[in-house]
């Protein structure tokens, strides 16, 4: 080697030294509790599960397929996984944003910053970590553990065949939980059973609600306050069948049981004349001062997008009529004077004329406020940038309506019903429906009367086979279902568009249909249907993951699954 050679060589070592010592991207070394903290809030859910839920629920209708009158279109979908979605199928035409491999990715990205977290808690308490801030560690386990469970639970719902208790979910698959950061590259996981999964939920659950502390929060209703907390672990109790636990958790998210929950109802019907722009609607009710939003979650999303400007797949036709432009137990009989003086019927309860319409009633779609997209600008000179979707994800109306089912198996019934018609005055406030005297009262008798109705129609009832799904100490009975049919319509319209139609079809195993195209192709999931859980990505599978089985001989070609069927 040369001597100018020898001198570069050495300069080489002593930069490459030097570029050695440095972090090699702009990672923050998680030194402090504050940093454990900071790490947290931009740790919750980037993308959410609204659409590909909406889509394998009752709530859409493929504009594509014939309309009462034969008439047929030949609109397109948003995206090609919207048509794998709603035909049941596994999805491989797409991934990433509101798709089955966006959510795997982002609630499971959501899990690996939770561990990042707990791990180093470990650590610190394992060294005596003793600066200012060690008193926050605790609330800080407890969030991360409120985030890991929560996770997991929502990835188990889309991903799994539905909870059926101890002993029956050790039959079925689960997925990996994820209690440690991920430190090689392309690991095996297995995927054990839903009867373990749902017990690793638990467990961090219970941990977690023991030290959430509010203080810790700068903006309390984007983290797992209390609140928010209580209202994860009463719908996870939903899900178990636990009524009692489902009924002291929705309690305690309300601050009492006696607390007027009244407050904790969106006051949106009555500004609906205050808003000018579509958006607006969906500002208000996502706005973080709202009593009714226990946890605001920012995602990525482009959800609007799939369901309206004249899409193939919307909520239309039945699935709209037996929603929110439907007929209800206190709304059907309602009327108005229309600016001529003549008196009116009215198709829908009048609180929801704030709706969005595109499209005509045989190819539109119907559209509420509870999305609304918000974007950021990067460049606004050339219109580019992110879109947002912001989830209520945990809010006073859902919690209320868990509280009213867990009284009706409790035997409580007038005390749902009075939960219910909480709900149901609070949509009495709209200023375009001033005679509000042309409701019908809230009454047991009118409740029964109208969801025993065999000309009723629309699909607002079908049959519930949760007992014969999850058998427990709780059953639905003559006297309770058409209390728990007005709960689930109730259920299904306010919370339309988020994906949480498709949970309740799952945990009741109601049967419904989806009809395809021009040739009515009709495909039906069955109660115990296997299709219920989606596929996992196809990026999963690639690396090794175990499909979702939906034959029955396959599984049991595969001994080494440790898996057994459950005969039905």
């Amino acid at each position: 080697m040369t001597l100018v050679g020898s001198a570069m060589a050495l300069a080489t070592a002593s930069c490459g030294d030097k570029f050695l010592d440095e972090m090699p991207d702009n990672r923050v070394e998680l030194k402090t509790a504050e940093h454990l903290r900071l790490l947290l809030n931009d740790s919750y859910p980037a993308y959410n599960y609204f659409i590909p839920c909406e889509l394998m629920s009752d709530n859409v209708v493929d504009n594509n397929s014939p309309d009462a009158n034969g008439t047929r279109y030949n609109l397109s979908a948003y995206d090609l996984g919207d048509d794998e979605t709603f035909a049941f199928e596994d999805v491989s035409s797409s991934t990433g944003t509101d798709t089955p491999g966006g959510i795997w990715e982002g609630y499971y990205l959501s899990i690996a910053a939770a561990n990042s977290v707990l791990e180093k808690i470990e650590e610190f308490e394992a060294s005596g970590y003793d600066r200012d801030d060690a008193s926050k560690l605790p609330a800080i386990k407890a969030e991360a553990l409120m985030l890991r469970a929560f996770c997991h639970w929502v990835l188990a719902e889309i991903f799994c065949e539905q909870y059926r208790g101890p002993e029956l979910s050790k039959a079925i698959q689960g997925i990996p939980y994820m209690t440690k950061p991920e430190t090689t590259v392309r690991p095996n996981y297995e995927r054990g059973n839903l009867a373990d999964f749902y017990e690793n939920i638990e467990k961090d659950l219970e941990e977690g609600l023991a030290g959430i502390d509010n203080s810790l929060y700068e903006i309390p209703k984007y983290h797992f306050n209390t609140q928010a907390a209580h209202a994860f672990a009463a719908r996870f109790y939903l899900h178990k069948r636990d009524y009692k636990k489902v009924l002291e958790h929705c309690n305690k998210a309300f601050g009492g049981e006696d607390v007027d929950v009244s407050q904790y109802m969106s006051d949106i019907w009555s500004h609906s004349g205050d808003f000018y722009y579509i958006s607006d609607f969906g500002l208000f009710q996502q706005n973080m001062t709202k009593p009714r939003n226990f946890l605001l979650i920012s995602t990525y999303s482009i959800a609007m997008r799939h369901l309206t400007g004249g899409r193939r797949y919307s909520m239309n036709r039945d699935a709209k009529r037996a929603a929110y432009q439907g007929p209800g137990p206190t709304w059907s009989r309602y009327s108005y004077v229309d600016k001529n003086g003549k008196e009116k019927a009215f198709s829908m309860n009048p609180a929801f004329n704030v709706s969005i319409s595109n499209g005509r009633s045989d190819w539109g779609c119907m559209a509420l406020h509870n999305l609304t997209e918000q974007f950021e600008y990067t460049d606004k000179h050339s219109g580019i940038g992110y879109p947002h979707v912001t989830v209520s994800e945990f809010n006073g109306e859902e919690t209320l309506f868990m509280r009213a089912e867990a009284k009706l198996y409790l035997g409580m019934k007038q005390s749902a019903l009075d939960d219910l018609q909480v709900w149901e005055t609070s949509l009495r406030n709209n200023p375009g429906a001033e005679s509000s005297n042309r409701y019908d009262d809230f009454t047991e008798a009118r409740v029964r009367d109208f969801y025993t109705d065999p000309d009723l129609g629309y699909g607002i009832v079908k049959p519930l086979n949760i007992d014969e799904l999850y058998p427990c100490e709780y059953s639905v009975n003559d006297d309770i279902e058409p209390l728990l049919q007005c709960m689930l319509h109730f259920r299904r319209i306010q919370t339309v568009h988020t994906g949480m139609r498709f949970f309740d079809l799952k945990r009741y195993a109601i049967e419904y249909s989806h009809v395809i195209g021009k040739e009515a192709r009709v495909e039906t999931l069955t109660k115990f249907d296997k299709r219920r859980a989606i596929q996992i990505p196809y990026e999963a599978l690639q690396g090794g993951m175990q499909p979702t089985y939906r034959d029955e001989n396959l599984e049991k070609a595969r001994p080494e699954s440790g898996y057994v069927m459950v005969s039905q």
